[in-house]
């Protein structure tokens, strides 16, 4: 009878387990959002970006780089309503221009399903 239990424990353990992981090596690349901040433009781009939750990501990027919450050349976790996106943040900067540039890495799915990024 303990067989059985442990048997049924350790079945019931993994079956919770599994994680449901996938690569992709296609994305939308390009500009999603310009918005001007006093006397400044702010352009955001996604590379290698889903289709489906780039313009979510896009604002909220927005709403991170306006908080001040951004730092160039680091990794970050952006959480949308669809999914949370890890990738690298790239800001460059030219007299009143600023162009924040994410690269999608890992796209964790709310229905449980993670999208790695493969280059082709």
């Amino acid at each position: 009878m303990s067989k059985i239990i442990t048997l049924l424990l350790f079945s019931y353990g993994s079956m919770f387990s599994q994680q449901n992981t996938a690569t992709y090596d296609y994305g939308h690349n390009g500009m999603e959002l310009v918005a001007t901040k006093s006397n400044e433009t702010v352009i955001i781009n996604n590379f290698n970006a889903k289709m489906t939750i780039r313009e979510d990501i896009a604002e909220k990027l927005l709403d991170l780089y306006n908080a001040n919450g951004l730092i160039t050349d680091t990794d970050i976790t952006v959480i949308g309503d669809e999914a949370k996106v890890n990738g690298k943040i790239i800001i460059q900067k030219k007299d009143k221009l600023t162009s924040v540039n994410f690269y999608y890495e890992k796209v964790e799915w709310n229905s449980g399903l993670t999208e790695v990024y493969k280059k082709p």
